[in-house]
This record gives structure tokens, C-alpha cells and sequence, in this order.
């Protein structure tokens, strides 16, 4: 038996601890990670025998164990079952984060799991998660000859915070990702939060998207809604991201390489090169004729007869081709075509510039029963976002490992991709992790512009009817304009655009809005969502082994133009705006909190009254003084706010002080199942309870007493404005 190995390593503030040799010593490699109380156990495994698709096969898991933090699974079946959405988003950034390292050929199924067995409310465990895989992978026999380093990066009172702890990122107005290898970054998540204001720095809107805005210190610009971050200033945080990222990776593969296996001797995933090149120099001009057919089916259905009729054409020249080397060769041609075409002709499959933006149409408030629609269509991709308000009560309740309490989600945005949508035949199920990663980007972009004053619950759905390119940012535009025309207040509105990247050697485009042809023949997925003073998300996922700065930095530049573009025609359909039909009317005010037990009545028979007879719902802040009225009519509505001020601006009304003891003469004016109410000869009401009408069980008072009836009572006790009473004779008993 192996003996375990203690290997420690300390950068940007973090001290890790990795052991080897010591876990789960049947898969191919093993690491236990260990972060403070936090420990983690990530393992690799990999199959003999390669799979018959031409693609890497890698399944990534990130599981989160109850007993991690000593807590016992909450729900009817006591064990950990489906992932929740902070696992399936965990294993979304691992998997997007080594993906980039394996070779191209590499077509083995390789398993990735990371399992959480303890945990630390300081650790960031999506940190963690990711240099616990690294760390495993490069230990295995998987031929992947790079280590990551993940590098979090916060802005806390005006300070960039490298590697906050999770109490440091609740503060953090940024939530920056960056994880990269030696050489280059290799993935990026970017989300703004709304604070405070910090400083009041003025910016022009106006300047050209393709100049580059200087930022003047301090790093981060924060604007009046503290929300966004302009493009400059998250290249010098990029920067110092990548700075990071590469002296911890080069100090993960000093550490760990002595310990390394030989990596496996696998068989390459093969190509017919000859055949290809082939494909590609006789028959290109057929290809590219097909692939500028506009319409996404036009250019399948052509693509697919060009490919029939290339097979035939070589067959009958006595060639013999198998389905799966033709059809790998041609895809290759293919591939070749578009990007040469891309990098040599500045020319994409549908005609458009580089630069150029697909048509834009949208329509808002389509949906006459929904509090806020809108439909959003960017060439071929298209989506209907639905926004519902509710009130605390419709929030999402969910825990974290992290975290001993319930936390509440009052912004809600569930992104959904059926099938029809890209023309396959396939159900609709459970959101896969697509979906999910989908919808927390276009929450994250738009959740920063919504007011801080908003009190209520939203949930904003993205129904994707077509899809060609982005329709994560599609989402982000039709979901703001959701939101407009629910009449939530915004502070911008939000736009999202995906940049596609082509790189053969020291040529490179840049595309805007890319299609999906540009995604899957691509280097790049770069997603950016901002207002037009700055970025509020991104989400970068790259092909190749890393993206340098200056790429960055263009294409950056280049997602703004269009970005102010897409910005332009939202706002020209905000402008046409029409209130729908189904959104209630809303009053918010305030009230002295003495008056709310005057508005709610006795037992609630004044709130109830004006519920009922102006048709709303009332909710009432009694610390806070704070009134909320909704209801489907805006007379009702206002009625109902001007009887609440009415009865809130009475004076309070003199009650004389009764003397304890003494008999006084009554009229019943309520009778309720608790007792009576009675007006006092003096002025005031006052209660007779039932357990001061008799000591014995009493069955319905209306057989006893009618209301205007006039009865004797005994004041036993007046605080303030309260009286309260009782029968002369229950005295009696109970002195008896």
C-alpha cells in the first residue's frame, strides 16, 4: 500500500492542503482537499476504450453532502437526491473550466466528481471545487499537462479583495471569477450588486464603443446605481486576474508533478486529413453556397444536399468511404470553410459583417392576462419572457450548505429550452443544467438594475421559442422589458450580446451576435450584458488553451457598440409600452404606527370592511407605519388608500376614565363569538369577554343578549383607551 502524501500550497491568502494516495484508490486519481474546516474529495476516472463520437465525452458532478455541515437532508425523504441549483451551477464552472485542457483528439469518457464532506462557512466552495479537480486531473492518467488556478476577486468599500471569504463577498459590490492556466485565462463569470453609492464619477455615454474610456482611479467605476462596471476597468481587473491565476497554476504544477502518472496511451480520435482536404479544395464553393443560405433549416437541408452529392461524386470515381470517415471529413471541410471565410473574407454564413447585428423585432404586453410580457426576436432566436409580482410570501425558499438559515429568493428567473425551439423532437422535462446556467446569468445581469426599494417577489420566465445564438442574452433583453412593462422601477435597462472569436495563429476575428454555426465552429463564447453606462455580467467560456488581454480588450469594445445598438431598439419599444390588463394597481404609503391598531379595527372589522368593499388586499407594517394596498381596479385602490389616511389622520379619540368598581348601564353594540362589545354611557367601547359573562359554559350569546339591548355592567379595569367589563353577577359567583 501506497503511503499518503501531505502537500501544502498558500497563494493570495489561501492555504490549501492536498493528500494523496490516501482516498478512493480504485479511481485512475484522487485528491482530499482541505480549506480550513472545509474538506472536499474530488476524484477522476477515465474509460479503456474511446467513444464513437468525435467529442470529448467528460461528465463533471459536484455534490454537496448534508452531513458536511452537520445538518440531516430536510424534506420527506431523508438523503441527498436531485442536485440543487448552487451544485448543478458549481459543476457548470468546473466542467467549463478544464474542459479547455484536454487534447482535441481526446475522445475517452472521463468522469469528474468533487464531493463537499465538510464545509466552512468562510471557504468559497466553488474556489475550492475547482482547484480540487485541477489537482486531479493533472495527478491522472488523462493526458492534460496544465493545472488551474481559480482567482475570485471582490470590490469592498471602494478595494479590490482578492479571494474574499463569503462574509467578505456579501459586502462585495463585484462578484468576479477568473480562472486560468500558466499561460492564459480560460474562463470568466462576472456579476455586479447594487450598493450604496460609493463615489459620483460622471461618464459620457456618448463616446465612440470602439475608443477605449480610461478609467481614473478608483479601479472599479461606481455609478449612481452602484451597479455597473465600465469596460476598461474590468480589463485591469481581468489583468490582475490573469497575473494571479498564472503564479498559482505554475506553483499547483511545480507541487504536484513528481506525483504525476504517465499519462495513458490512447487512441487519437481519427480523421481522414487527406479526405478532407479533399472535401474542402474540390468542392468548396459548393459548401459555402450552402452555408449562406439565411435561414438556419435552409442551410441544414442544404448543407445536406451537398453532402449527398459530394459522397455520390467521390463513390462513382471508384472511391470507398465509410459513413463515419466521410461524414467526420466533411464536417472538418466544413469547419475549414466557415473560418476561413471568417478570417480571409470577413464574410459570415447569413451575409452580416462582422460587427453587424441580426434584425431586431419586439413586442411588449402581448399577453393580456400576465402582469408584464414581452416578445423578443434577434434573427432567428426568440423569446417570450413573462414577469409575475407577488408579495414576501411567493419567494423561493432554499439552503445553503453554507448557511444554518432559510434563505429567501425574491427574484426569481427561470430560463427554459424545449425542444421546437432548435426543431427536435424531443419532450419537455425537468430544466437541464444548460437551463439553469442559462437563467442564473440573465438573473445576475438584470438583478443589479432592479430598485433596492422593490418589497415584493418577481418571477421572470424565458420561454425560448427559436434558437440561433444566444438565447441566454435574448432572455436579458425580452426579461428587462418583462419587467418594464410590469412596472417594476429599473435603474436602466439591461441588454446582453454573445461575441464568437476565430484564431488561426496570429490571425483573429471578432464576431458580434454570433449564430450557432459561429458558436460550434468558434474559439470563443463570450457573453456580455450591460446598461449603456457599463457591465452588470459576463460569462466567457473559450475552446482553445486561453484568450490573451488585448483579444479581451477588443472584443470587449466591440460587445458595447453592439450592446448601445441592441439598447437603442429596446428602448424604442419601451416607448410603446401599454399597462396590461392584468397588472393590479399598487399604493404605497406610510401612516404613524400608532394608528395601524385603529385601521385594523376591533377584531379586524374595520380592515376587513374596507378589504371587502373595495375589492383589495391590505398589508400593514405595524413597527414601520408602512401601508400596501393592491387590488385589479385603481379607483378601488385609491379609495381605499384615501379611507386608511381618513382614519389614520383622526385625532384619537378621549375615552373618560371610569371608575373601577362601579356599576354602569350599557348598550350591546357587537356581539361576537368571544364576547360583547358595549357602549359606554360616557363615550368608548368597551369589552365584555366571555369569561366574564358567566363561569359557566356559555353557548351562543345571541340567545342571551341582542344587539341595542341595554345591560348593567362592572368596569373592572381601564388602561389607556381599553375597558374592560363584566356582569355584576359573574362577580358575585366568583366571590361566592
Amino acid at each position: 500500500m501506497k503511503r499518503s502524501i501531505e502537500l501544502q500550497a498558500r497563494f493570495h491568502g489561501i492555504e490549501e492542503h492536498f493528500t494523496l494516495n490516501k482516498i478512493a484508490r480504485q479511481a485512475d486519481a484522487a485528491v482530499m482537499y482541505r480549506q480550513k474546516r472545509a474538506v472536499l474529495i474530488a476524484t477522476v476516472t477515465v474509460e479503456e476504450k474511446p467513444s464513437d463520437e468525435p467529442f470529448l465525452p467528460l461528465t463533471v458532478q459536484y455534490i454537496e453532502k448534508a452531513y458536511a455541515a452537520a445538518k440531516i437532508p430536510g424534506g420527506y425523504v431523508k438523503r441527498e437526491t436531485k442536485p440543487g441549483d448552487f451544485e448543478t451551477l458549481t459543476a457548470r464552472i468546473v466542467d467549463r473550466s478544464v474542459r479547455p485542457l484536454f487534447p482535441k483528439d481526446f475522445a475517452y469518457p472521463v468522469t469528474i466528481t468533487v464531493m463537499v464532506v465538510s464545509s466552512d462557512d468562510e471557504v468559497d466552495l466553488q474556489v475550492a471545487a475547482v482547484h480540487a479537480a485541477s489537482a486531479a486531473l493533472y495527478l491522472s492518467s488523462v493526458p492534460v499537462e496544465k493545472t488551474l488556478a481559480a482567482v475570485r476577486i471582490g470590490k469592498i468599500d471602494n478595494k479590490t479583495v482578492l479571494q474574499p471569504d463569503l462574509s467578505q463577498l456579501g459586502e462585495s459590490s463585484l462578484d468576479l471569477l477568473v480562472v486560468g492556466t500558466e499561460e492564459d485565462i480560460v474562463m470568466i463569470e462576472m456579476a455586479t450588486r447594487a450598493k450604496e453609492i460609493i463615489d459620483d464619477v460622471e461618464y459620457d455615454v456618448t463616446a465612440s464603443a470602439l475608443d477605449p474610456v480610461v478609467a481614473p482611479a478608483p479601479l472599479i467605476l461606481e455609478h449612481q446605481s452602484a451597479c455597473e462596471i465600465e469596460e476598461s476597468a474590468l480589463l485591469a481587473l481581468l489583468e490582475q486576474g490573469r497575473n494571479a491565476t498564472r503564479e498559482a497554476a505554475q506553483g499547483y504544477r511545480t507541487l504536484f508533478a513528481e506525483y504525476r502518472k504517465a499519462s495513458m496511451d490512447y487512441e487519437a480520435h481519427t480523421l481522414d486529413v487527406t479526405l478532407a482536404e479533399t472535401i474542402e479544395s474540390r468542392f468548396a464553393e459548393k459548401i459555402a453556397s450552402a452555408l449562406k443560405a439565411f435561414a438556419k433549416l435552409q442551410r441544414r437541408h442544404a448543407l445536406r444536399a451537398v453532402r449527398e452529392e459530394i459522397a455520390a461524386a467521390l463513390e462513382a470515381e471508384g472511391m470507398e468511404l465509410s459513413h463515419e470517415s466521410f461524414e467526420a471529413a466533411f464536417e472538418e471541410a466544413r469547419r475549414r470553410i466557415v473560418r476561413k471565410m471568417i478570417l480571409e473574407n470577413a464574410e459570415r454564413a447569413d451575409g452580416r459583417g462582422l460587427r453587424e447585428i441580426r434584425p431586431i423585432e419586439i413586442e411588449t404586453n402581448l399577453l393580456p392576462s400576465v402582469h408584464g410580457s414581452a416578445l423578443f426576436t434577434r434573427g432567428e432566436t426568440q423569446v417570450l419572457a413573462t414577469v409575475t409580482l407577488g408579495e414576501k410570501k411567493d419567494a423561493q425558499i432554499f439552503e445553503l450548505l453554507t448557511d444554518t438559515r432559510a434563505q429567501s429568493e425574491r427574484f426569481m428567473v427561470h430560463y427554459n429550452f424545449p425542444g421546437f425551439s432548435v426543431g427536435e423532437t424531443k419532450p419537455i422535462g425537468a430544466p437541464s443544467r444548460r437551463e439553469l446556467g442559462h437563467g442564473n446569468l440573465a438573473k445576475r445581469a438584470l438583478e443589479p438594475v432592479v430598485e433596492r426599494g422593490f418589497e415584493g417577489v418577481i418571477r421572470l420566465v424565458s420561454e425560448v421559442l427559436e434558437s440561433n445564438g444566444s438565447s441566454s442574452m435574448a432572455t436579458v433583453c425580452g426579461g428587462a422589458l418583462a419587467l418594464r412593462c410590469a412596472e417594476v422601477e429599473l435603474t436602466n435597462l439591461v441588454a446582453g450580446i454573445a461575441m464568437g472569436l476565430v484564431v488561426e495563429g496570429d490571425r483573429y476575428a471578432i464576431l458580434s451576435d454570433i449564430m450557432g454555426l459561429e458558436d460550434h465552429d468558434g474559439d470563443l463564447d463570450f457573453k456580455v450584458a450591460g446598461t449603456q453606462r457599463g457591465i452588470t455580467a459576463l460569462q466567457m467560456d473559450i475552446k482553445t488553451e486561453g484568450i490573451g488581454i488585448d483579444i479581451l480588450k477588443e472584443a470587449l469594445m466591440q460587445a458595447r457598440e453592439g450592446r448601445l445598438h441592441i439598447l437603442e431598439k429596446m428602448r424604442e419599444a419601451e416607448a410603446q409600452i401599454t399597462k396590461s390588463e392584468a397588472l393590479p394597481s399598487v399604493e404605497h404609503f406610510s401612516v404613524d404606527p400608532a394608528k395601524i391598531g385603529e385601521i385594523i379595527g376591533k377584531a379586524g372589522a374595520t380592515i376587513r370592511s374596507i378589504i371587502e368593499r373595495f375589492d383589495v388586499t391590505v398589508d400593514l407594517d405595524k413597527k414601520e407605519g408602512k401601508v400596501k394596498v393592491v387590488g385589479k381596479d385603481d379607483a378601488g385602490v385609491k379609495a381605499a388608500r384615501e379611507e386608511i389616511e381618513q382614519i389614520a389622520s383622526k385625532p384619537a379619540e378621549k375615552i373618560p376614565q371610569y371608575t373601577i368598581g362601579q356599576h354602569y348601564v350599557g348598550r350591546v353594540k357587537k356581539i361576537v363569538d368571544f364576547g360583547l362589545f358595549v357602549q359606554m354611557p360616557e363615550g368608548g367601547d368597551a369589552l365584555l369577554h366571555i369569561s366574564k359573562i358567566s363561569k359557566e359554559r356559555i353557548g351562543d350569546l345571541h340567545e342571551r343578549f341582542h344587539e341595542g339591548n341595554e345591560i348593567e355592567v362592572v368596569v373592572i379595569g381601564q388602561r389607556e383607551n381599553k375597558i374592560e367589563l363584566a356582569l355584576p353577577e359573574a362577580l358575585e359567583d366568583s366571590e361566592a
